[in-house]
């Protein structure tokens, strides 16, 4: 930030006092310039930005403001009143506000209401920051050195019979590959408010590429020959095109299965996993468990109101990968489904990919394992995710305390996921 000061000339003063006053104004310009650390988390006032774990994180504006607050106040105790005062400039707002404000403030630095490790409630009397908090004049990267890409690099290459593969490249550093599963388009994932928030986060410290399983998107629809070792070349033929020999996978659903069997395959292009929501063995070959839903009811789900934004068989669908979501995003999650690929189509490969079977596989991985599930998923169940860990050698696991088969950035649980999942790429670096 570039500040100038300027002492008017008809003024006379002494040597004394010009250097006292050009102090003063020096001392003012590095205040409001002044940084806040605090655990993980950075907070610049002048800029309005806010990062954790060295990321920029969006805030509501009310948000930042209440958390800058309590950071001002350096553990004191500030009472209902004064964030009143400070956040909503004395308007009448009710509790129920309030708390939602600090539940954001929380998620924001990684904190939970249970935990209150970092924002303490003082009960009756208001909140105060739980940890120490220094001033830094340490240089905070400006909003384009923590922006996310504005645009992807959309290719096509070739897989096995002739299958035409749309794949894309977006972010910076060391590659990271998301699988492609059943429901995804390169070009509406981009935009989407289900899924852009997910495509942030894995490419803040990665170059990542993605693309469109055979079947979907912007690949080729052709499901001729389609089965677990098909979309295993898929993966094949988009590390190939873009010349990565060594690389981690995210991969989510239906997407694990074959990220394992492409570990088995070729371990030594494979230096971690980070597995989500995934399962060993599809749901047409395996007993049911407790709350499992049965093949005949997702097909009869899809084929009865796929597509159709009234119908209540297609909320009902979508409700059960997601019975979290918000407005905005289940009408992104119905529109991608006539995009990405037709109600004949998705019928034949739901029958495809709950025949996948990897279980017999899972010994032989090799490369660092991390397991990631939802404790009430409808669509996979959570007994899937354990026998993954338990069955993958040195596999870690971490169970969230969610009912959503996809991530949603809103959740509590979101921010412990993100957390595992830097945590987990971070220790693959050599």
């Amino acid at each position: 930030m570039k500040t100038s000061f300027r002492i008017p000339c008809h003024f006379e003063y002494s040597p004394l006092i010009a250097f006292k006053v050009l102090e003063y104004c020096w001392l003012k310009a590095v205040q409001c310039s002044m940084a806040y650390r605090f655990s993980n988390c950075v907070i610049d006032p002048e800029k309005h930005l806010f990062l954790r774990d060295g990321l920029a994180v969006h805030l509501e504006p009310q948000v930042f403001d209440l958390l800058l607050a309590l950071v001002e106040k350096r553990g004191r105790l500030v009472t209902k009143d004064e964030l009143v005062e400070n956040v909503w400039r004395g308007l009448s707002i009710s509790d129920a506000t309030i708390s939602a404000r600090i539940n954001a403030s929380r998620k924001a630095v990684g904190d939970t209401g249970r935990e209150q490790t970092i924002i303490k409630t003082v009960h009756g009397r208001g909140f105060r920051l739980n940890v120490e908090v220094q001033e830094s004049e340490e240089a905070v990267p400006r909003a384009h050195e923590v922006s996310h890409s504005d645009t992807q690099n959309i290719r096509f290459t070739r897989s096995s019979h002739g299958a035409r593969i749309a794949f894309s490249k977006s972010g910076n550093g060391p590659p990271l590959v998301r699988v492609a599963h059943w429901l995804s388009h390169l070009e509406l994932d981009w935009h989407s408010p289900v899924w852009r928030p997910l495509i942030e986060a894995l490419e803040e410290k990665h170059t990542l590429y993605r693309y469109d399983q055979r079947g979907t998107g912007l690949s080729s629809r052709d499901l001729d020959g389609a089965n677990l070792d098909a979309f295993v070349d898929d993966l094949k033929a988009v590390a190939d095109a873009n010349n990565l020999d060594r690389f981690p996978i995210f991969a989510a659903s239906q997407a694990v299965p074959v990220a394992i069997r492409f570990a088995q395959r070729c371990p030594e292009r494979v230096t971690g996993l980070i597995l989500y929501g995934g399962y060993a063995k599809g749901r047409a070959l395996r007993e049911a468990a407790p709350g499992d839903i049965d093949e005949d009811t997702i097909l009869g789900l899809i084929r009865a109101g796929w597509g159709k934004p009234d119908s209540p068989f297609v909320n009902a669908f979508s409700t059960l990968f997601m019975p979290d979501a918000t407005p905005e995003q289940l009408d992104g999650f119905v529109k991608m489904q006539t995009e990405t690929i037709s109600s004949e189509n998705a019928a034949q490969l739901r029958k495809i990919i709950d025949r996948f079977d990897v279980s017999e596989l899972l010994q032989s991985v090799c490369a660092p394992t991390l397991v990631i599930h939802a404790i009430s998923d409808a669509v996979q169940p959570v007994e899937q995710g354990r026998i993954l860990a338990s069955e993958i050698p040195e596999a870690k696991y971490v169970s969230l305390e969610s009912r959503n088969h996809i991530p949603l950035p809103q959740e509590d649980t979101w921010a412990q996921m993100m957390h595992e999942v830097r945590l987990f790429l971070r220790s693959l670096q050599p």
